[in-house]
């Protein structure tokens, strides 16, 4: 009898079928619905509590595990729990704080960007309304003056893309280098050639050591410099100046301006369309030099909430390479559409435009001033590399011997030496007073190079690419070589006398090696 009561006691603990439809319910949950209405729930026709079925099941027992058979070891396995769920937590949180910096980050920029649509929109109206009135003898009006160009807002203003490039090339073929100007960059090239001569003879002091190099590591790592959603940095350059202030330019079309002592991003400059592959940070003026796959080259005010002072377009292309000119004034921009322009940075106009009817239109990978600033170099994709007079816009020499398109070139600040790169994991240096090439660096097959930079006083070359490594130059020993990055490196600089290096990566992180 004991046993029947027992038994009856833990069916309504069992679960009940019902025979109207089958189904699997719990019998405290039937039984109360049954009483309310009657019915069974599934298909509502008539069902009493004296027609569930009880299933008899034996009761499941669950073996206690051996940690758990005295207190101090459940006491254990609480802790554990509670740690999990602690770090569990924690992960969960940090999660949280990132997706709520990307959706902010995400919501300015698309405030940005409909702000800009509503503007460009005003203004593409009214230049539709202008045109409109218009009569047809007044488009001679728009033509540039002796020594003159139209302003950029009248090259902008245009929504027909082929009639704004008919107003640049008309721009391109006005303007000339002028007397002025030819004696200007020849004063500037006589005072460097004199001043390097000067410092030829001496270490310049406080310059980081070989040593030291040799135990650089990682003291700094940015990563939020650029978008999560469009990851890679492309472009690097750091102020010579004030070399706390580093400049990148990301595939989110951005360029962000960095303050190394303060940890803080200073300024975002906003407006280009498309990839930002060049940037220059003006060694003495707070001015930012940008360059973009949009052909276009912008000139930023970095103290005036980052304005865009002008908009310069001297290509047909995407821009490849951008150098700015020892006296501060001029810029080189190189573009895959052959050419290589020389302009002012003042007053955003384009003084030369130059192809090489030799190459039949090869595309430029890249360009750099000359450290003298009155010959320049030039990187094709058909893996050339050529020497340019700049006041009479002449090849005078043309290096052969690399395998792919040129992917990188940095002239010596001692006006010697050129280095360049391509796609054949080779580092090339030439002697600009004899024409040849006197040293192969040989790097590991495959080994790409993105970037290559010389150091103020010319002692140290850094190469980027899958990795990041310092060459002592004269002897072109490897000193280090720092494989922090989780993807390829893009570009690579010295701080002042080398005493820290930045580089970039597709990683979307600017890294700073220096002493601890």
């Amino acid at each position: 009898m004991s046993l029947n009561c027992a038994i009856s006691n833990e069916v309504p603990e069992h679960p009940v079928i019902s025979p109207i439809s089958g189904c699997v319910f719990e019998r405290r949950l039937i039984e109360k619905y049954v009483n309310e209405t009657g019915l069974d729930p599934v298909n509502g026709e008539k069902l009493s509590i004296d027609q569930l079925i009880s299933i008899k099941a034996p009761p499941l027992v669950k073996p206690r595990p051996p940690t758990a058979t005295s207190i101090p070891a459940i006491l254990k396995m609480f802790q554990d729990e509670w740690d999990a769920v602690m770090l569990h937590n924690f992960t969960l949180k940090q999660q949280l704080q990132t997706a709520r910096q990307e959706l902010s980050h995400s919501l300015y920029q698309h405030d940005a960007a409909c702000r800009v649509i509503a503007r460009l929109t005003k203004e593409v109206t009214a230049a539709r309304e202008a045109l409109a009135t218009l009569k047809p003898h007044t488009t001679a009006a728009m033509m540039p003056v002796a020594g003159g160009q139209p302003q950029m807002q009248q090259v902008q203003a245009p929504a027909q893309e082929n009639n704004q490039m008919m107003v640049v090339d008309e721009a391109v073929e006005v303007a000339e280098i002028t007397e002025d100007i030819i004696q200007k960059l020849q004063d500037k090239a006589t005072l460097l050639t004199a001043e390097r001569k000067k410092r030829g003879k001496t270490i310049p002091e406080g310059l980081a050591t070989p040593e030291d190099i040799q135990k650089y590591n990682v003291i700094g790592s940015q990563a939020g410099l650029h978008s999560a959603s469009m990851p890679g940095i492309l472009a690097l350059d750091i102020c010579l100046r004030d070399s706390s202030k580093i400049v990148t330019g990301g595939v989110d079309k951005n360029a962000a301006i960095f303050n190394k002592d303060s940890g803080a991003q200073v300024a975002t400059l906003q407006g280009h369309t498309k990839k930002v592959t060049n940037v220059i940070y003006h060694p003495v003026e707070d001015l930012v030099f940008t360059g973009s796959q949009d052909q276009t080259i912008r000139v930023w005010g970095v103290q005036r909430s980052s304005p865009c002072a002008h908009v310069i377009r001297p290509h047909d292309g995407p821009i490849t390479g951008l150098s700015l000119h020892a006296t501060g004034d001029y810029l080189l921009s190189c573009s895959s559409d052959g050419a290589w322009a020389f302009s002012d940075i003042r007053v955003g106009r384009v003084l030369a435009k130059v192809v090489d009817p030799a190459s039949n239109q090869t595309a430029l990978t890249c360009a750099k001033f000359h450290p003298d600033g009155l010959i320049l170099g030039t990187g094709l994709e058909d893996s050339l590399v050529k020497i340019w007079d700049l006041k009479e816009k002449t090849n005078v020499a043309s290096f052969s011997g690399h395998q792919g398109p040129i992917t990188a070139l940095a002239f010596s600040e001692n006006g010697y030496y050129l280095a360049t790169a391509a796609d054949d994991a080779v580092v090339k240096l030439w002697d600009l007073r004899k024409l040849k090439n006197f040293k192969n660096i040989a790097l590991e097959d495959k080994y790409e190079v993105k970037s290559l930079n010389f150091d103020q006083s010319g002692t140290y070359l850094a190469v980027a690419g899958t990795d990041v490594r310092v060459y002592l130059c004269k002897q072109w020993l490897e000193l280090v070589a720092f494989n922090k990055h989780t993807a390829m490196a893009t570009g690579v600089c010295f701080g002042n006398n080398a005493s820290f290096i930045a580089s970039v990566s597709m990683d979307r992180t600017l890294k700073l090696y220096g002493l601890d």
